[in-house]
């Protein structure tokens, strides 16, 4: 992945991090996942998706004792059909 320099941190957008949702082949997520795709690291992207679900553009779930998954609310697998 891509580096802005040394001491700087790469930046990435709310549409960066909603496309990978939307391009990818299951429609929930965990934050690893997420992070495997980005430029920035696991803590970064759990502390956007955070902030995008208290937006309302990501839902989220608890599914273990440590284990969250996230999902785009507005998106259906039908807007990647067309």
């Amino acid at each position: 992945m891509g580096s802005d320099g040394p001491g700087r941190k790469p930046t990435v957008s709310d549409e960066e991090i909603l496309a990978v949702f939307v391009n990818a082949d299951d429609p929930v997520l965990m934050a690893d996942e997420v992070a495997e795709s980005l430029p920035i690291g696991r803590r970064a992207v759990y502390n956007r998706l955070r902030s995008l679900e208290e937006q309302g553009t990501l839902k989220s779930k608890k599914t273990g004792a440590r284990s969250i998954v996230w999902w785009y609310s507005g998106y259906t697998t039908t807007d990647k059909e067309s």
